[in-house]
């Protein structure tokens, strides 16, 4: 069974958007985040956007807030992409 992917709303795209905007050390790291965590074969599919498998999405956060449809807070999306950096950095 396929969930939605309703945490992810416009309002919560713009909102993510915005705060990593005002990091750009983190930009890179986010782009890179995009193309690991979506859905393969994501173009093919309509519209044409990178998202999340949305199982995957749910579990992550189940396992952070403890509700699967309450959309990511933008800070705690930035804390995350500080630690993709920062483990990056420790693997080179």
């Amino acid at each position: 069974m396929e969930r939605a992917l309703a945490p992810l709303t416009r309002r919560w795209v713009r909102s993510v958007a915005l705060a990593v905007l005002r990091h750009p050390s983190l930009w890179w790291t986010a782009v890179g985040q995009l193309v690991v965590l979506a859905v393969p074969g994501w173009w093919r599919r309509w519209p044409p956007l990178p998202l999340p498998d949305p199982e995957y999405l749910h579990f992550r956060l189940v396992t952070m807030y403890g509700d699967g449809d309450r959309s990511p807070e933008p800070a705690d999306v930035i804390s995350y992409l500080k630690w993709c950096k920062s483990v990056r950095g420790v693997a080179r």
